[in-house]
Parts: structure tokens; sequence; C-alpha cells
């Protein structure tokens, strides 16, 4: 018997649309097809797969409109901002297309006499990638465009929230002309996941999500001898120095927490200010938050939409109220925010101050509108408040001092530290993670090293 989910929508609560669960004989089939066609697709030459993958981003820049209506809908972002994934999933999917030739050529030692030799990367097999609904796109694409460039075939398992982008990069592919079963959206239960990655079906799975999915996805492929991606949680701090722009900065770090209601990996979600520049840098955060306009996500002029899920904005909004028990205040009136109500998902942007870690909104991953700003007397102290965290996705530093922030960067215990910039993913470097965030890494030529093995060839010739 088939089972039926369905999508509820942030902005209305009310149901989005159903969505059937694959029953288990068409999982397996599906499967059976992406093992059975992945030989033919590696054996496929290296400029044909690109253009194939890339005929697929071409036609999801085309359908740019209705990409964003889905991202919309499903999760809530306002639909002033959603073109935006389009945009940057096409770059991260043109600039890992541009360097496969780099990344998947023959490693070639130094020449010995008598013998041929070198290093060749070969596809693993079927990848399977388990995509998240708060960036529903971009998460994926950073796993789907080099496993199908590499020679793997693809099975991609997205969210129930967000469904119907597994929909549309299904079209996409097989508008492309990809061979049956190189890739493969398939919509599967928990209990037939675990299933097939307990087979021997997957060979690799890139999973995006929860600390606690991650766990999961370790237990389920624990007697196995397969690799995984797994980019999980995050509590990314910032650090604004005594030389800092400060108005620079603080425009900067707003968006870092508030863009996408705070729903991003690697969104700002503590900021520690150094006490010379602690109130003017409050002040002007402050500001520049009552600037934005929480409202109906398919209204042009509303920029802060609702959070995917009630559930999840009930969850900050105990974090917030559990700490102002404990001493912390929080500078924005919510009544400025009209549209944030109790018993919905829309949730009024929370700057809070007199905050410590002995509160979750300082330590426990919050994903949503909710920031804490802590005074701090210098570098030492701001470095150890920055690693005093179970997660290590990116942190930021906000100075003029590029020597003083490249010591600190070594410093900080996370897998990317920006200076003067956050919440982006620049393709071309390493997007990795230490502690509770997990461990793999995609995008850069080293996205393309996790998703293929090395053989080498060692040919006497003499």
């Amino acid at each position: 018997m088939k089972k039926t989910f369905e999508v509820i929508s942030p902005a209305s609560n009310s149901v989005l649309y159903s969505r059937e669960y694959m029953d288990s004989a068409t999982v397996d089939a599906a499967v059976a097809a992406a093992r059975q066609a992945q030989p033919a697709w590696a054996a496929t030459p290296l400029a044909e797969r690109k253009a194939k993958v890339s005929a697929a981003v071409d036609w999801l820049v085309a359908h740019q409109n209705e990409v964003a209506q889905a991202i919309t809908e499903s999760m809530g972002r306002p639909i002033s901002q959603s073109p935006g994934e389009v945009r940057g999933l096409e770059e991260r999917a043109r600039y890992m297309l541009s360097i496969a030739d780099e990344a998947l050529a023959d490693v070639v030692p130094q020449e010995k006499e008598g013998f041929k030799r070198f290093l060749r990367r070969e596809a693993l097999g079927v990848v399977l990638v388990v995509a998240p609904w708060n960036y529903p796109f971009l998460t994926a694409v950073n796993s789907i465009v080099p496993a199908l460039v590499s020679g793997n075939t693809v099975l991609l398992k997205h969210s129930s929230q967000t469904p119907v982008v597994g929909e549309l990069f299904q079209a996409a592919f097989d508008a492309a002309g990809l061979p049956t079963g190189v890739f493969r959206n398939i919509v599967l239960t928990h209990e037939d996941t675990d299933r097939i990655l307990q087979s021997d079906d997957i060979d690799f799975v890139a999973f995006t999500g929860s600390v606690n999915g991650g766990h999961q996805i370790q237990k389920s492929i624990s007697e196995r001898f397969i690799g995984a991606g797994l980019e999980l949680g995050g509590k990314d701090p910032a650090y604004v120095r005594a030389d800092a722009d400060v108005a620079f900065a603080a425009e900067n770090l707003v968006d870092g927490a508030f863009f996408n209601s705070g729903q991003s990996c690697c969104g700002i979600e503590r900021i520690y200010v150094h006490e010379s520049v602690y109130d003017e840098f409050v002040a002007e955060f402050v500001r520049v938050t009552q600037q934005y306009r929480l409202g109906d996500p398919q209204d042009a002029n509303t920029n802060l939409g609702p959070m995917v899920k009630v559930s999840s904005a009930d969850f900050v909004r105990a974090q917030i109220k559990e700490a102002l028990e404990q001493g912390a205040e929080s500078l924005v009136d919510e009544s400025l925010f009209p549209a944030s109500q109790a018993g919905t998902a829309y949730l009024a942007p929370h700057v809070l101050v007199n905050v410590n870690h002995d509160m979750r909104v300082m330590t426990e991953e919050s994903f949503g509108p909710v920031i804490g700003i802590m005074k701090v007397s210098g570098d030492e102290e701001a470095v150890r408040l920055m690693n005093d965290s179970d997660f290590g996705l990116t942190a930021s530093v906000w100075t003029q001092d590029s020597d003083a922030a490249m010591a600190l960067a070594a410093q900080i215990q996370t897998g990317t530290v920006f200076m003067n910039r956050c919440d982006y993913l620049d393709p071309a470097l390493a997007w990795t993670g230490v502690k509770n965030t997990g461990h793999g890494v995609s995008l850069s030529v080293l996205g393309y090293a996790q998703l293929t093995r090395v053989k080498s060839y060692h040919f006497r010739t003499a």
C-alpha cells in the first residue's frame, strides 16, 4: 500500500499538495536501473557527460520563474529573493563543469625508466543524494553535478517539504536527454532510505540535514565500507574587531543572520563585538534589522518570510523566551512586525544582548531569525568563545587588518573562515566542516575527489 504525505504551506499553514511515497518495489526498480545504467554512463566521453549536465542547468535557468515559485511556496522564502537561488545554482554548476577536466585528469608521477605509471579517478557507482528544504536547489546541485560528471549515476531523495524540487530536477535531466537510469528522483520513506543504504546497492551517500539525521545515515551504512558526505548543523559566529568598518559589518551581518529567516546552514547565529565598538555596532545592527518587512512571501515588497513550519518557529520562540528569563534583553520591538503571531510560522527578527554561553540561544542551533550579541575584550576572548561550540561550519572576522584576520583564522575551529563577508559558498573552495557539522567535502576540485575512487596503473614497459 502506498503512503501519502502532505506538504503544508509555511505562509498559510494549509495543505499545498500531497504526494505518494514510492512503494518498495518501485524503489528497488529505480535502484536497479541506476546500477544497470552506470557502466555505460561512466564509459561515455567526459565531454558528452558535461554537455548533458550543462543542458539540464540550461533548462533550470530557462524555467527560473517556475523554480522560484516552487521555493517560495514550499519553504516560504520571499518571491523577491527566490530567483537568487537559480543564479547560485548556475554559478556552482558552471564552475564545477569548468574544472572537471582538471579534477578528473590522470595524475602522473615523476617519470621512471622502463615503467608507465599514473593514477586515474574512477566513478564510485550509484550515489544517493539526500537533500534538505532550506536551499533545495543549491544544496542538491553541490553533489549532483560532480557526481554525474564523474560518471556516477544519481538517485535524489529530496525533503518531504520540497518534493516538487526533485520533480523539477527530473524534468531538467529528462529534457537534457540523460539515458534512462542515470538520474532519478525518488520519493522515499525513512524506512526505504535506511533499507537501500544497508543493501549493496548504494556506493556513496551525500546528506545535508540535521545532526540526528547524520547519525542515522552513519548507523545505516555502518556495516558497509562506503563513503558519506555529511553536512550537518551549524552555529556560525562572527567577530567584529575594534578596527572594523562598523556600518559595513552591521549591514552584512544582519543579512547573514536573517536572510532566509535565519534558515541557513552557514547563517550567522552569534556575534562577538569588541567592547570599544560594541554600542555603535549594536545600535546600527538594530537600525538595519528594523527596516525588514515580514509578511506574505508572495508579496514583492516582503524581504522576510515565514519559517518553514510552525513547530520550527515555536522552537526558536522557546529559545528566546528562555534566554529572556535568564537575563537577556531583546532590542527589537516585535510590534514593528505585526505578521509575527503565535501559532504561525511568522516570527519577527530578534536581536538579543546580555547573553552568555549558559543560554541555549548561544550554543544550540537556532535555524531561525534570532541573533545573540556579546561584548568581548579582544581577540583572545573572541577566539575562545567562537570555538566554544559543538559545531564548526564557517566563521567570519570583520577587520581592516588582513594579517590579524589570518592569524585568527588559524586558531578558529571551522571549515571556512571569512574576512569581511559571510554566508556565502565560493565553488572554487572546499565546503566542509568540523565537529558536529559533519565530514566530507563538496565543491572545488576536492568535491570530485570525494565522488571518485583512485586506481593506480603500474606497467612495466621494458
